[in-house]
């Protein structure tokens, strides 16, 4: 080989230890940016109310300075809700990026996969059919376990009728959105056939909305998603190979198959536990994977940054939401408003590329 011969640029690597990785300058500095971009939007929220609060004394209240009137109206208030759009955006960017890569196609997300739609089915189901009978079971708490549940089960359903010795992401799209499309029925049949009290309920959660979060709600939504990353952290890495093919992932001694299945459930459990925090919020795991990967110029979605961009657009969207608006609205109307054009725009690019003028 000559030596004027140009070489491949390979990206500097870091290693600790056995674990190494590439250190992709551009990843990471949008990685910086939208975790600040997700906290500055966080303080925001909390500062924003009938009770305006400035920046400097919502920090100092979070980094525990601040006086006893401004830290229950933070602590008590308003920190649940805005925990829970920082939790539930991560929930979702993160859940979006892990179906867009196993299915690769940029069009799976949860919603598509049914969980959505199962977690909705499940708590409309526990609403009407309960009603009022048991405060206990009805509440919040409840809701968000069923919503849990539900979400999980109906993962699990999709990917039992999508395995025929392996996984194809095709068929998992396809199968997700006749699963989905029968937990819709269930739930438009268990609206029509409910009293309209416990109807109007309903039909809040399914907007999706951050509206009076309880702590209860944002706990579970924020254990269950702490120990999903550490373990979607802890694959993430046998997960890489497989972007080059399942024959050279096996190559390298990846057990492809598991690490699917366990990044899958991952996703699917992520998806549950957004939904049982704020309802079906729709399209944000479906932007914030490819408005990431656009921004880091990634090849596939990135985890981190489409965690953080979730956090991002539903914080930002909530803002939009209690503010920006006459009428204060669920959050859920802000990113459909938003998702829609962007899912159009997607598909037309598809079009676009598979028969180019």
């Amino acid at each position: 080989m000559s030596e004027t011969t140009a070489r491949p640029r390979v990206a500097p690597g870091l290693r600790f230890g056995a674990v190494s990785f590439a250190w992709r300058p551009r990843v990471a500095g949008v990685t910086l940016l939208l975790a600040a971009a997700a906290f500055l939007l966080f303080c925001v929220s909390i500062s924003v109310g009938d009770f305006q609060l400035p920046l400097d004394r919502v920090i100092a209240t979070i980094l525990g300075r601040g006086d006893p009137v401004d830290e229950f109206v933070i602590m008590d208030l308003r920190m649940p809700r805005a925990l829970a759009g920082l939790v539930v955006g991560i929930a979702l960017g993160v859940s979006g990026a892990l179906t867009q890569s196993l299915a690769r196609n940029p069009l799976a997300s949860p919603d598509v996969l049914g969980v959505t739609g199962g977690a909705s089915a499940m708590a409309v189901f526990l609403v009407t059919v309960s009603g009022g009978a048991s405060a206990a079971i009805n509440g919040s708490l409840g809701l968000s376990t069923a919503a849990l549940a539900g979400g999980l089960g109906t993962g699990l359903l999709v990917y039992l009728l999508a395995w025929r010795r392996g996984i194809d992401g095709l068929r998992l799209i396809l199968i997700g959105i006749s699963v989905s499309a029968v937990m819709q029925a269930i739930t438009t049949w268990l609206l029509a056939s409910a009293d309209i009290r416990d109807v109007a309920r309903a039909q809040a959660w399914l907007v999706g909305s951050l509206d009076n979060r309880s702590w209860s709600e944002v706990r579970i939504a924020f254990w269950c998603t702490l120990v999903l990353l550490a373990v979607v952290t802890a694959v993430a890495f046998q997960f890489r190979p497989m972007h080059l093919g399942d024959d050279v992932a096996a190559g390298l001694g990846v057990r492809h198959t598991a690490v699917r299945a366990v990044l899958l459930l991952c996703a699917v459990l992520l998806a549950g536990a957004a939904v049982s925090a704020a309802g079906p919020v729709p399209f944000v795991a479906l932007m914030a994977p490819q408005v990431a990967l656009r921004l880091t110029g990634s090849p596939t979605p990135p985890l981190a940054a489409s965690g953080l961009l979730g956090a991002v657009l539903l914080t930002g969207s909530d803002l939009v939401a209690r503010t920006a608006l006459p009428v204060t609205l669920p959050v859920g109307v802000v990113t459909a408003a938003v998702g829609g054009p962007f899912l159009l725009y997607l598909l037309v690019r598809a079009n676009l590329r598979r028969h180019p003028s």
